[in-house]
């Protein structure tokens, strides 16, 4: 009876106690090389470490990053399938569809807060843009200007329709899967003009392949000191960053997302891991559960309108 008992009692054991037993999936909705998958790979790494597991990348891009999004929202609540959560899949790219494809506050489990970081826009060396005055009086006598961005409903892209809708300069949208093929047509002057995440770019800024004009965030950035922000330029409505976190299908079991955002605000806690993610432009910020929960809503509130007013859509 004793055996049969304690078989009973381990049978009764819920799921999560046996969590993880196989690898973890983390769906990244943008194409390998740009910031939310350097992420990524970053935290997966770490994660593995620390849950005994392997944990694994893999890109769905697409659709402003509603087809990964809506992968992870669909998929069963066992913490198998993560999503590197970040403002277009949450905040924008839902928006830019007549009909939204999840919820992005309550369709997820938003575990952690990772971090954010500002966006950058930037120049060809070729256009021979060198400030933001530049572009805006090149934009202006041309009676137009093309800028590149990672996709229909990124966060470049939004941005560089709030720019055009807020100063009035015809821009004309040339969309990219990703920043990496967006960047090296730039670097090839194809385009004149890209706004992205500034995380992939710093390292072409520093060879002088790429030309940095402005940066969004209220700060300047500690890895380009000497480029103002929109604040300085007199656009604060054209203030904007990009997050970053970690997100599961709705109703993860709570005792697993106190570990997940354990583990997280562990790894960003980590001198090196700080050191690589500020070499990237991106401030790393731990939170807890219920802050960054507060912090999406914050987002999709604000930016969600902002989306639907400014008439984008895939």
């Amino acid at each position: 009876m004793q055996i049969l008992a304690a078989g009973l009692a381990g049978a009764a054991l819920p799921a999560f106690a046996q969590w993880p037993d196989r690898a973890i999936k983390i769906i990244v909705t943008f194409p390998p090389g740009g910031s939310s998958d350097v992420l990524a790979r970053v935290m997966a790494e770490q994660l593995a470490k620390k849950l005994g597991q392997p944990v694994v990348v893999d890109n769905k891009p697409g659709a402003g990053g509603t087809i990964g999004g809506a992968l992870v929202a669909s998929s069963p609540a066992d913490g198998y399938t993560l999503m590197l959560s970040n403002t277009t899949p949450i905040a924008l790219g839902p928006f830019t569809l007549d009909k939204l494809p999840y919820d992005p506050v309550t369709g997820f489990t938003h575990v952690a807060y990772l971090g954010a970081a500002p966006l950058v826009i930037m120049a060809s060396k070729g256009s021979g843009l060198k400030t933001f005055a530049d572009f805006e009086a090149l934009a202006r006598k041309e009676g137009h200007i093309d800028f590149g961005s990672g996709g229909p409903g990124s966060i470049g892209h939004v941005h560089g329709e709030l720019l055009k809708k807020i100063t009035g300069i015809n821009m004309v949208h040339v969309p990219y899967r990703g920043g990496a093929p967006m960047s090296t047509d730039l670097i090839a002057n194809t385009i004149p003009v890209g706004i992205d995440v500034i995380t992939s770019y710093v390292p072409f800024f520093k060879s002088g392949q790429l030309v940095p004009l402005a940066v969004t965030g209220t700060q300047r950035s500690p890895l380009m000191p000497e480029v103002p922000t929109m604040v300085e330029l007199r656009q604060p409505k054209l203030v904007l960053e990009n997050f970053f976190g970690l997100s599961g299908p709705a109703k993860l079991p709570p005792d697993m997302v106190a570990r997940l955002n354990a583990a997280c605000n562990e790894v960003l806690a980590m001198p090196d891991i700080q050191k690589k993610l500020t070499e990237l432009g991106i401030v790393a910020k731990p939170e807890s559960v219920a802050v960054f929960n507060g912090f999406v809503k914050e987002q999709v509130e604000v930016l969600g309108p902002t989306v639907k007013g400014a008439g984008i859509k895939l």
